[in-house]
């Protein structure tokens, strides 16, 4: 056959674009990625991450190429990508691979080819995979599939599928022809998008395999029924003879960078000439230099074809526009805004910039370049009128300075000035670059140079602060320090990140507020540590709930009583130890009452057991490791043996075991049962085992060492966190079990020593859970299985293999664990919750600690969306659509909550977190009841907030309204309003029985009866107000109704205590009053010292009588009670007034004698005296001039006074009278 024409190509279009030009080191690309092949990425972010900003990063890292991403309205996504040829590619490439979806094809292959296509231990799959950068997923041989998962890129796709359908075929027991094609034929066998294949292979039901264009293969194989496979060969065959005999080549040249634009999106262009021609398009490999295109075909199409192929490469043109490198991040704009305003309506132009050149390329179709040009320039004409750039020289150890914490202080010189700052710390540069307005420019500069200038004469000083202090230094939300910054006015102070673990504070600012503030930072930190002294005191954990009490009262009561903060344990921590921090006085009381609690509500016992002291060493063991052990076992009881006795003396017997009661005597049992072990026989063998071997000796809740302890009766004792040597295991017990249990775990330990490595399959959709938030999962699972290494594919390699490497034993069960996991997360669903975002703190709690349960809980993974900046409501918006009910409000994405975990779990959560979600229900209270409700400065409705953990809004007074509103998680309210309603109701009831007690009555009581109805200091009226709960008012004296009593209480109550009123009233009307005239002269006598004597005769007459009053005749004495003993006791008053009204006449006899004789002279005095005593005229004659006196006498002294109870103090009855006289009528007693 005669050589194929060479036709040459038109190159006069080529030739100005296929100048020499020498590339740019550095280069900037824009692409899009349409909405629809858009990858599925933003599904698993963490709390305010970012998917998209995170794999840009990690790009970053893995490339050094600069990336910016952002966002169009139809959801397209733009990535600007900045840097050198190579690094732009490669980001490119992971680029796509992350946000563009990946291919997945599945292909069935007979179960028994499987193996072939696996190859020896794997081998054959993975050279496949290496070869094809594919991902290939081979069910397991339990696995009764016959489906092969293929992933990658649809070229690598293809030429995977070829390799696995031709191992399979040269498996298969059909026919299988093989037929050597020349590969530049298989497009006129295959037809336009392989039209022509398909067909026979659905007409004949046969697999014809031809290799793709990137396998360089030739032949052709056919598998299946043995006519089948004969017809297609024939038909094959056949077109192979036709088109080699019709076939010409045509050659053309056209520049390598159009050739995409011939190929086309999927190769469709040449599928399209193929199809409209009949003529195959040959290009050059894209990693070759040459520029020929071949043109394959029937010569009368060769034109035709060749016509296309020009159309389809002069379809896209390229256009450079001159640009100054500095201006292009204007050109860019915000996140790309600006060129994005070119782009979005020119979306089939490509733009690139240059940065060493100062060019823009512009690359896509004639008139839309030409247009893009257009805008391009009048843009960079309009800023370079604008703008102008300057730089200025600065330190590098400036840097973090002038640009201030996150940002604050080129933050504000940015927004004041409105300049681009540029400060490049990566590369060491001393140049600062701002870009802006000339006036902005100036500004910045100016604004620069002075805090440089500033910052040359400025000092900075450290100072080591234990961290544990630098919270309470900061305050809440920095108050504190701000206080230190405004004393200090010139002065920053920078505390270290809490994640670096530093405890070094830099100060920095003019010398003498430096100095100022150092001092004055540590008198701060002494007094601190004074006031922060730490006691731990050993609190069952059992009993940590009543330190708590309800609501935290207890605890919360102690910590203000003693200025304290006490810190348990929390729930993950194997610890009973409570820590009291504050001043070391303070911390001792609050010590002292913590335990006195213990104590007190405890059932704390205290044991004594006989043990000799002889066995006291052998059974604490070395270093105290066998009684931890039996400590531990029971609860953590505390374990005394007495010291050992000194010099000649006898250690005591007696063990002291304290703690809760069942654990004391569980102790008990075991520490008997090891004194008699230790009396018949005890050994003790050591046995060493790798430290993260251990817990798989002990096995799940010790179930492993337990076992063996059951086997041999011998005692285990690892080593624990405080012991030196990590891997040293002691057995005691005797001599044969120690020797059993010692042979069982040597034999384990041997077998978990022996390293081996496998390998498992994992699907790399399920590796993330693995590996994310730092290995924690790889790290539980080498913690529990003995130290196993889990070794995942690096980010970005495609493979689904992982290694695990230790025991064998814990591989296995590491193995097991993982796709037991692999299992759950199969059969992972995600659910959304729309969960309005104004409620999502409440919902979280403090510190997540609420959301945190319910994932520990459920095991579930929650995800709260990013916090939305709410710009775009305003007034109130959302609220007024609800309560006009409008419109339904629209789901927002910041309201949307994920819960990521199995079906039932995430629903069980979904109802927990539903349950968390704030309602508010509105409870009708009579408004007279809100102040019973709110209690005294409000301290009943805070009670009742805080145990219900609601929000409980009264109406204020003046809007007189009955609804109270109560906000809080559905459950919280329903108790509170329950709660509520029971307060109303026992008001109700308090109300009713107020008012059944405010029943009143009146009676009308003589008020003479009334002394007699109180009775003898209220006597007999409290006991008539106890006996029936009532009260009893008596009117005043003197009062207008002085006769009114009123009674109050119980209407029952009211009428049983008039009866009883009325029954003394009857009793005393019963009695007669008389009175008797007896001088008020001899009244005090007849009353007596403190009324001892008129008391005696109501007594005994069992009367009553009453003196006379200041108004009331003086002389007028009254007796009440029965006739016949008012009349008996007249008598006697009579009788005794008679007598006392003798004894007054006779002294007034004797003071009118002695008056008159005093009038006269002495001489009766002397005669007087002569009688009186005889000693008187001696005296008298020793005094003549003062004459004969006698002093002392009874009638030189005054008359006693009648109504003085000092004359007469105990003249209750009348004496017997020692003179004779007339006789006293009426009967004598």
């Amino acid at each position: 056959m005669a050589a194929p024409p060479m036709v040459d190509a038109p190159r006069d279009n080529w030739n100005q674009l296929s100048e020499m030009r020498i590339p740019s080191s550095v280069i900037t690309q824009v692409f899009r990625v349409p909405y629809e092949e858009r990858a599925k990425i933003d599904g698993n972010n963490q709390f305010g991450e970012s998917a998209s900003s995170r794999i840009c990063a990690e790009i970053n890292r893995h490339t050094g190429a600069h990336i910016e991403i952002s966002s169009a309205k139809d959801q397209s996504l733009t990535f600007l990508v900045t840097g050198k040829n190579d690094a732009v590619a490669r980001a490119r490439r992971l680029i796509l691979e992350r946000f563009q979806m990946q291919a997945r094809v599945t292909i069935k292959i007979p179960k028994d080819h499987h193996r072939f296509i696996l190859g020896k231990k794997g081998k054959r799959l993975q050279e496949l995979e290496q070869n094809t950068a594919t991902k290939i997923q081979v069910p397991t041989p339990k696995d009764a599939s016959e489906d092969i998962v293929v992933m990658g890129t649809r070229d690598a796709i293809e030429k995977a599928l070829h390799e696995i359908q031709q191992t399979s075929d040269e498996q298969s027991k059909q026919a299988y022809e093989k037929l050597e094609i020349p590969k530049h034929f298989h497009p006129f066998i295959c037809g336009a998008n392989n039209e022509r294949i398909q067909g026979m292979m659905a007409e004949h039901g046969v697999r014809i395999n031809v290799p793709p264009l990137s396998v360089m293969k030739n032949e052709i194989t056919i598998a299946g029924e043995k006519d089948g496979v004969m017809k297609c060969k024939e038909i094959i065959t056949k077109r192979h003879k036709e088109m080699e005999r019709k076939c010409q080549t045509v050659s053309v040249e056209v520049r390598k960078s159009q050739h995409k634009y011939v190929i086309g999106p999927r190769r469709s262009n040449i599928a399209e000439i193929l199809h409209d021609t009949g003529v195959s398009v040959e290009m050059p490999p894209s990693e070759t230099t040459t520029e020929t295109i071949t043109l394959r075909g029937p010569q009368d199409k060769l034109g035709q074809a060749l016509t296309m192929v020009y159309a389809k490469a002069n379809s896209v043109v390229q256009q450079d526009v001159e640009a100054p490198t500095w201006l292009h991040k204007f050109i860019i704009g915000r996140k790309g805004a600006n060129i994005r305003q070119i782009t979005q309506d020119l979306p089939k132009v490509h733009v690139e910039f240059t940065d060493k050149q100062g060019g823009i390329k512009l690359e896509g179709p004639p008139e839309e370049v030409e247009l893009a040009a257009e805008k391009l320039e009048n843009m960079i004409s309009e800023m370079k009128s604008k703008l102008c750039f300057d730089e200025i020289s600065v330190d590098p150890k400036f840097y973090k300075h002038i640009i201030g914490k996150n940002g604050s202080n080129i933050n504000r010189i940015r927004n004041d000035t409105g300049v681009l700052i540029n400060i490049s710390e990566a590369d060491g540069s001393n140049l600062i670059r701002l870009e802006g307005s000339p006036e902005g420019v100036r500004q910045a500069k100016q604004e620069l140079e002075e805090l440089v200038t500033k910052m040359e004469n400025e000092k900075e000083r450290d100072i080591h602060i234990d961290q544990r202090f630098h919270r309470t230094i900061i305050g809440t939300k920095g108050d504190k320090i701000k206080e230190i910054r405004d004393r200090f006015n010139q002065v920053q102070i920078s505390f270290p990140d809490p994640g670096e673990q530093s405890d070094l504070v830099k100060i920095r600012g003019p010398k003498d507020d430096v100095d100022g503030c150092h001092q004055y930072l540590k008198k701060m930190v002494r007094d601190l540590a004074e006031s922060n002294h730490q006691v731990k005191v050993s609190i069952f954990r059992q009993f940590h709930k009543f330190i708590i009490g309800k609501g935290g009262a207890n605890i919360n009561k102690i910590r203000e009583e003693t200025g304290t903060r006490i810190d348990l344990p929390s729930e993950g921590q194997n610890s009973d130890e409570i820590t009291i921090t504050g001043r070391k006085e303070n911390c001792e009381k609050a010590q002292e009452r913590i335990q006195k609690i213990q104590d007190e509500l405890a059932s704390i016992v205290e044991v004594d057991i006989i043990i000799p002291a002889k066995f006291h060493n052998s059974m604490i063991g070395a270093g105290g490791k066998l009684i931890q052990s039996v400590s531990e076992e029971c609860g953590g009881v505390a374990i005394k043996f007495p010291p050992p006795g000194k010099g000649s003396e006898k250690s005591s017997d007696k063990v002291t075991i304290r703690g809760p009661k069942e654990d004391v005597h569980k102790a008990k049992q075991i520490l008997v049962d090891l004194s008699n072990e230790k009396q018949l026989a005890s050994y003790t063998t050591e046995v060493r085992a790798k430290q993260q071997h251990h817990r798989f000796l002990i096995g799940r809740n010790g179930a492993n060492i337990r076992k063996i302890r059951d086997a041999t009766g011998a005692r285990i004792i690892f080593p624990t966190d405080k012991d030196e040597d990590k891997e040293l295991i002691t057995i005691i017990g005797k001599k044969d079990a120690i020797a059993k249990a010692k042979e069982q775990l040597e034999a384990t330990i041997k077998e978990l020593d022996q390293v081996v490595e496998e390998t498992m399959t994992v699907d790399p959709r399920h590796h993330r859970h693995f590996v994310a938030r730092r290995g924690e999962v790889l790290r539980q699972i080498g913690d529990q299985y003995g130290g196993v290494t889990v070794s995942f594919p690096r980010s970005g390699v495609q493979s689904d293999k992982v290694t695990l490497k230790g025991a064998k034993e814990c591989v296995e069960g590491a193995r097991a664990r993982i796709q037991e996991i692999v299992s759950d997360l199969e059969e992972m669903v995600e659910l959304e919750v729309v969960i309005p975002q104004r409620y999502h703190r409440t919902v979280m709690g403090s510190r997540g600690s609420k959301v945190q349960a319910i994932t520990m809980r459920h095991e579930v993974q929650i995800k709260f969306p990013e916090k939305d900046s709410g710009m775009h409501l305003t007034n109130g918006e959302e609220d007024s659509a609800q309560v006009n009910g409008e419109a339904e409000p629209e789901t927002r994405p910041q309201d949307i909550v994920r819960i990521m975990g199995k079906k039932e779990r995430c629903e069980a959560a979904r109802d927990a977190l539903l349950e968390l979600v704030p309602v508010t229900v509105e409870e009708v209270v009579p408004n007279r009841h809100h102040r019973y409700i709110i209690g005294q400065k409000g301290e009943n409705v805070r009670q009742m907030m805080t145990e219900h953990d609601v929000n409980i809004q009264v109406p204020p007074l003046l809007e007189c309204s009955d609804i109270i509103r109560i906000t809080g998680p559905p459950a919280n309210t329903e108790r509170a309003c329950q709660a509520l309603r029971e307060k109303v109701a026992q008001l109700e009831e308090e109300e009713a029985d107020r008012e059944a007690r405010s029943f009143k009555l009146t009676m009308e009581v003589d008020p003479e009866y009334h002394p007699k109805i109180i009775g003898k200091r209220g006597a007999v009226i409290t006991k008539i107000r106890e006996k029936h709960n009532v009260n009893i008012q008596f009117p005043p004296r003197g009062a207008a109704e002085e006769s009114v009593i009123t009674i109050t209480g119980y209407e029952q109550n009211v009428q049983e205590a008039k009866a009883a009123i009325l029954a003394i009233t009857g009793e005393l009307d019963k009695m007669v009053r008389d009175t008797v005239e007896i001088d008020s002269r001899i009244h005090s006598r007849l009353i007596g010292s403190r009324g001892r004597a008129i008391r005696k005769v109501m007594e005994e007459y069992k009367v009553e009588i009453k003196f006379p009053r200041d108004n009331d005749d003086p002389n007028m004495v009254t007796i009440m009670g029965a006739p016949e003993n008012v009349e008996e006791c007249k008598d006697h008053l009579l009788n005794l007034s008679e007598e006392y009204m003798q004894d007054i006449t006779e002294r007034e006899d004797m003071n009118m004698y002695m008056s008159q004789n005093a009038s006269s002279g002495a001489g009766p005095a002397q005669t007087g005296g002569g009688q009186a005593t005889g000693d008187a005229p001696q005296q008298g004659a020793l005094k003549k001039e003062g004459g004969f006196v006698v002093s002392g006498a009874p009638w030189t002294q005054e008359a006693p006074n009648m109504d003085s109870s000092e004359d007469f103090p105990s003249m209750g009855a009348p004496s017997v009278a020692t003179h004779t006289g007339p006789t006293i009528w009426g009967p004598r007693r």
